[in-house]
């Protein structure tokens, strides 16, 4: 019952709650990151969700667009602006994620949604991080976020899977304001963003 009916209901009404509340911030950060970013604050990406299918994510955009003079992106860290690597620390890149929530694409608590080509790459235990919405926060960022492997990322999310309830939820969102507080597994080492998954060796 709290997966099929409690869950999504908290969902709306934790999100609706969030956007309202935090709306001064989500304008402060418009305004700044539009400024740093050639007027394009938002970042938007496809993402698979429940069951694979794909939906239209959207964060605020913590990196420009500069290339070098062969045309090719310049590395994440290089890329990274001021505003967007507070915003990034702070974790305020992931509240626009609210509106998704809204909309009934992601949850607040699950497994975190990744790229498209993922998908073909995962073992099929790994394929079960998909029977649930993906969340703005979730199992493996509580314990490691970027700070840890694929393999063990993985293992959280499907555990989180299997276990889902009421009181796992609640863990991770005073775990996550904990995280967020003292800006812990934000990014891997000397790197601005994790590394690509590759599939399983």
């Amino acid at each position: 019952m709290y997966k099929s009916i409690i869950k999504p209901l908290l969902d709306f009404l934790v999100a609706l709650i969030g956007l309202i509340f935090l709306s001064p911030l989500l304008i402060i950060f418009t305004i700044l990151l539009s400024m740093v970013n050639g007027g394009k604050p938002f970042f938007f990406q496809k993402r698979p969700g429940k069951r694979g299918r794909s939906f239209q994510i959207v964060k605020f955009r913590t990196m420009t667009d500069e290339r070098d003079e062969d045309g090719n992106l310049l590395p994440d860290a290089s890329r990274l602006t001021s505003v967007g690597q507070f915003v990034r620390k702070t974790s305020i890149d992931e509240i626009p994620q609210l509106i998704n929530v809204v909309k009934g694409d992601m949850s607040i608590v699950g497994p975190r949604p990744l790229l498209p080509e993922y998908l073909e790459l995962y073992s099929e235990r790994q394929k079960k991080r998909h029977e649930v919405k993906p969340g703005i926060t979730g199992w493996a960022q509580v314990n490691g976020r970027n700070a840890i492997s694929w393999t063990q990322k993985f293992e959280y999310d499907v555990w989180y899977v299997e276990n889902l309830s009421f009181s796992l939820d609640l863990k991770i969102l005073f775990k996550t304001i904990k995280k967020v507080l003292i800006s812990e597994g934000i990014n891997t080492q000397n790197m601005a963003t994790t590394e690509p998954f590759n599939g399983n060796n």
